[in-house]
């Protein structure tokens, strides 16, 4: 199993220290939240800035309100209590993975109006990812759904804004 492998040969000192910050990042989507806000501020990138919160309000919509509680599955961390947590344990459930839904969204996005920016925020939101699962609050399939639906999500809201776009330019 990955996550026993992952307890057994890649935890250590080190990642124990950084790895709960690396999560918190993705709590709730703040980076992503943080940068979209940021990017609304920025007139080149407004329309990236505005994509990626309602990129981020449909994962939380799909993803948060409507999956985790349809599926119902229970958290590693909730089945294994011997692991030694370092995080709190969430209360909701786990599948699919809102970090990962969240930055892989968020970064596809980014990816889209800028690849500069894009291929740094992928590589986050990767790390972001993997953190869950060093964490033991994910499945690796809980991650993989995750990042499959963030990047669904991501392709058909910067396709609709396209449409819009090229809509109004119609006019």
């Amino acid at each position: 199993m990955v996550l026993d492998f992952i307890q057994s040969n890649i935890r250590n000192i080190f990642l124990d220290k950084i790895m709960p910050f690396i999560t918190y990042l993705g709590s709730g989507g703040l980076i992503w939240i943080f940068v979209a806000l940021l990017l609304i501020f920025i007139k080149k990138y407004r329309l990236c800035g505005i994509e990626m919160i309602t990129g981020l309000l449909t994962g939380l919509l799909i993803g948060n309100i409507i999956l985790k509680n349809l599926v119902m599955r229970e958290r590693p961390c909730w089945i294994n209590e011997s692991i030694d947590m370092l995080i709190s344990v969430p209360k909701d459930y786990s599948f699919p993975s809102g970090h990962t839904m969240s930055g892989f969204c968020c970064a596809v996005i980014l990816f889209c109006f800028d690849k500069r920016i894009g291929i740094p925020a992928i590589i986050l939101a990767s790390i972001i990812a993997f953190s869950r699962l060093y964490l033991y609050v994910h499945f690796p399939t809980d991650i993989l759904v995750g990042g499959i639906i963030g990047c669904i999500i991501a392709f058909l809201v910067v396709f609709s804004f396209n449409k819009i776009k090229a809509g109004r330019k119609k006019l």
